[in-house]
């Protein structure tokens, strides 16, 4: 089988292009530096991405293994070779004929030890709110009597060792600035007279008086709604865009901001019109991203739950669903999700309500956390603060019509008060969601991802279609994604677990004195099969599960006991059935093929380009391994050999077509297969020159009998298969899935002139 040519780039400064044809995530740390990355820059040119996707490179706490916890955004990581080492892979890139894409992150800033490293931050706890820097950060002084709480203490205040040294107190190895005149102070009185507040970490919940990113009190919130503050904090970043070095920016968490349309129209007047732009958005399952944002669309979770929806059973999911509530007592989704966002409203985030219930006065305090439990999606747009009509009437039921009549009023004339609360919303939904209910509701587990929705996980290809057809309208150069950094589980590990869908079988005969977790452990282990240091990996994604799902163990409440015990339920190795195996190989090409080709510019996760089996953070952070002597042995003409080598083939077969051919990959339209096994074939055409089919729900289609003389009609003209087979001729009119299909559970069909 030959791939097409990879069309490897000379050293010339060929220009990249504006919109990526595709994007590479590179996770830089200390032990991936920009060198490595940059020696890494011919391959993925050879691979056929057309930019590189850097995760955080400002200056952060020193060893971060993601570089989210900025520390300076004036200077560029030392640890990664600094701006020199940037700029050299920026150019190295150039020459290979791709660009960069920075990861950003203007909602928060570390919290960092030592704090010297966050100098903005020293100088508001030693100068106050009188400081110049005390603009940049969220903080209510008045909720905290004229002092910021800094929940670092190990244990109350009385029990802690503090001493003054010179013009810093210190505690153990950190340092905090002391107010100037205060030096000579008894230890109470100089607590007292500082602009800060050393507390218990405990204390955080309740009395902490700064914004934060979700309930990580080691990141606080940064206004970047002030002019002054977003120019501060973005000048390197434009520097470097202004200058060559990166052609796109990846916005973290926008929902964070207090105004993400005026952020991004500051963004985009400053970073200019080329800039290409996307910004991490959850969107619910009927959400739609603002239509005047001026991005070019969201990082891709929406399109993630739509490929992995279109290829799970729901007939077998519901399935799943029954049996699981039946083996574990728990509740099925929508009161799982309800008692979560009711739990961590109530914990996790009760500073967070605090604030907004002081704010709003104590006759409509009871109705902001009803409205906040019963919001439907992440946040209020702008413009648009009137929460969802169904989640007024449930937030009625409890707190009374006027209430929230009261509270719907308050949105709209206090912006302040709007925009906490739609900032508190968005942290609500993620903690509850991403990071409780989706550990805690385990039926299907490749449901259980950003952006999912594990109440009702299948989609259908009538939706499918839907999808991508509004995408190619109003977003065509949006991201996508299948693995992300922030997956819990990669996608090759769902397209495994989502096979029992079509076979909940293999769930048969799971045990435990916890039965959410055997069941847990179970599915994940079918995810993860037989891969090197199996055990270990299963047992450490457990622990943080259980943690997070805070049914029997917590990170603030951990129970000992039962968390030694948890190790125990990670089985040994565990693979698939051999007829099984088959249906997730069909799954992992299926889902390849689908994201590679469809609407909008896919993102190959590193490593994901072979079959990538990772479970959550830090599992799915580990080092790369980039397979340059397998893509050059199928430049020379060589069969792939097994799934690992087939989805290598066929990645970097779309990604050339998409960085050589770009005019393939304009339109949308859908294909509808003809005979008794139609509703098994996905397809589609873009452009008028290019084909995709891919097999789903196969191992239901082999218990049926097969395709049975099933067909495709294709589009006018004649077409060949790609890769060519020499012995196949080209298909006109219509093609037999059994014949087109054999080999392959997936097929791409190029019109011949």
């Amino acid at each position: 089988m030959s791939l097409p040519p990879s069309s490897i780039h000379s050293e010339s400064d060929v220009p990249a292009p504006v919109t990526p044809a595709s994007t590479y995530r590179l996770q830089l740390r200390p032990e991936f530096p920009f060198a490595a990355a940059e020696a890494a820059v011919p391959y993925l040119s050879s691979l056929g991405v057309s930019h590189l996707h850097l995760s955080p490179v400002l200056e952060a706490v020193p060893g971060s293994a993601h570089g989210y916890d900025v520390t300076d955004h004036s200077r560029v990581r030392e640890e990664l070779g600094g701006e020199s080492g940037l700029r050299s892979l920026g150019a190295a890139a150039r020459a290979h004929g791709l660009g960069l894409v920075l990861d950003i992150v203007p909602n928060h800033m570390a919290v960092p030890a030592p704090l010297r490293l966050n100098r903005p931050l020293w100088e508001v706890l030693r100068e106050g709110p009188g400081s110049p820097f005390a603009r940049w950060f969220d903080i209510d002084w008045e909720a905290g009597g004229g002092q910021v709480l800094l929940p670092v203490l190990a244990g109350p205040v009385e029990a802690a060792e503090l001493k003054a040294d010179g013009e810093v107190l210190r505690y153990g190895e950190q340092e905090f600035p002391l107010r100037e005149g205060t030096a000579g102070l008894e230890m109470a009185e100089l607590l007292a007279a500082q602009w800060y507040r050393p507390a218990w970490w405990r204390e955080a919940r309740t009395t902490l008086n700064y914004r934060r990113f979700f309930t990580i009190s080691d990141l606080i919130g940064v206004r970047v709604e002030d002019p002054e503050v977003f120019t501060a904090t973005h000048a390197k970043v434009l520097e470097l865009v202004r200058d060559g070095v990166a052609q796109g920016l990846r916005i973290d968490h926008v929902d964070g901001l207090a105004d993400p349309e005026g952020y991004l129209r500051r963004l985009r007047a400053a970073a200019g019109p080329h800039c290409w732009v996307v910004v991490e958005k959850i969107l619910a399952r009927e959400e739609r991203l603002p239509p005047a944002w001026p991005v070019a669309g969201t990082t891709g979770y929406d399109a993630l739950h739509r490929v992995d929806g279109v290829f799970t059973d729901p007939d077998g999911s519901a399935e799943l669903a029954a049996r699981y509530r039946e083996f574990t007592g728990l509740p099925e989704w929508e009161l799982t999700a309800h008692a979560c966002a009711r739990e961590v409203l109530a914990g996790d985030l009760a500073a967070e309500l605090g604030t907004l219930e002081r704010l709003a006065g104590d006759d409509l305090a009871v109705a902001v956390r009803e409205l906040l439990i019963a919001y439907p999606v992440y946040r209020p747009y702008p413009g648009e603060p009137q929460p969802d009509p169904r989640a007024v009437e449930r937030a009625a039921a409890v707190a009374g019509p006027a209430a929230v009549a009261g509270v719907r009023e308050l949105l709209l004339r206090d912006p302040a008060f709007a925009a906490r609360f739609a900032q508190t919303s968005a942290a609500l939904r993620a903690k509850s969601l991403e990071d409780r209910a989706f550990y805690r509701y385990a039926p299907l587990l490749s449901a259980t991802e950003v952006g999912g929705d594990p109440g009702q996980p299948a989609v259908s290809v009538a939706e499918f279609h839907a999808y991508c057809d509004r995408l190619e309208r109003e977003w065509p150069r949006t991201g996508t994604v299948l693995s992300t950094h922030d997956t819990k589980r990669s996608a090759d590990v769902r397209a495994r677990i989502s096979v029992l869908s079509q076979a909940p079988e293999p769930m048969d005969g799971t045990a435990g004195a916890d039965p959410a977790l055997a069941w847990t452990a179970r599915q994940t282990a079918l995810g993860l099969g037989e891969v090197p240091q199996a055990a270990p990996r299963l047992a450490d994604a457990l622990l943080k599960g259980a943690r997070e799902a805070a049914l029997r163990t917590s990170w603030t409440e951990p129970d000992e006991a039962y968390e030694a015990a948890v190790p125990g339920y990670a089985p040994g190795p565990l693979d698939l059935p051999a007829e099984l195996a088959e249906a997730a190989r069909a799954n992992l090409l299926g889902m390849a093929v689908v994201h590679l080709a469809m609407p909008g510019v896919p993102e190959v996760y590193q490593g994901a380009e072979t079959e990538y089996r990772a479970l959550v953070d830090p599992d799915n952070r580990r080092p790369a391994r980039f397979p340059r002597r397998e893509l050059a042995r199928l430049d020379a003409g060589a069969e792939p050999s097994g799934p690992d080598e087939e989805k290598l083939a066929l990645t970097a077969a779309l990604l050339r077509l998409r960085r050589d051919r770009p005019g393939l990959f304009a339109g949308y339209a859908p294909l509808a297969a003809r005979g008794p096994a139609a509703d098994h074939c996905l397809a589609f055409a873009r452009s008028p020159g290019l084909v995709v089919v891919a097999t789903r729900l196969s191992h239901r289609l082999a218990l049926a009998g097969g395709w049975r003389g099933t067909a495709l009609p294709l589009p006018p003209g004649r077409w060949t298969r790609l890769p060519s087979h020499p012995t196949e001729p080209p298909y006109e009119t219509e093609a037999n899935l059994s014949t087109l299909l054999t080999a392959s559970p997936v097929a791409l069909l190029l019109r011949t002139p």
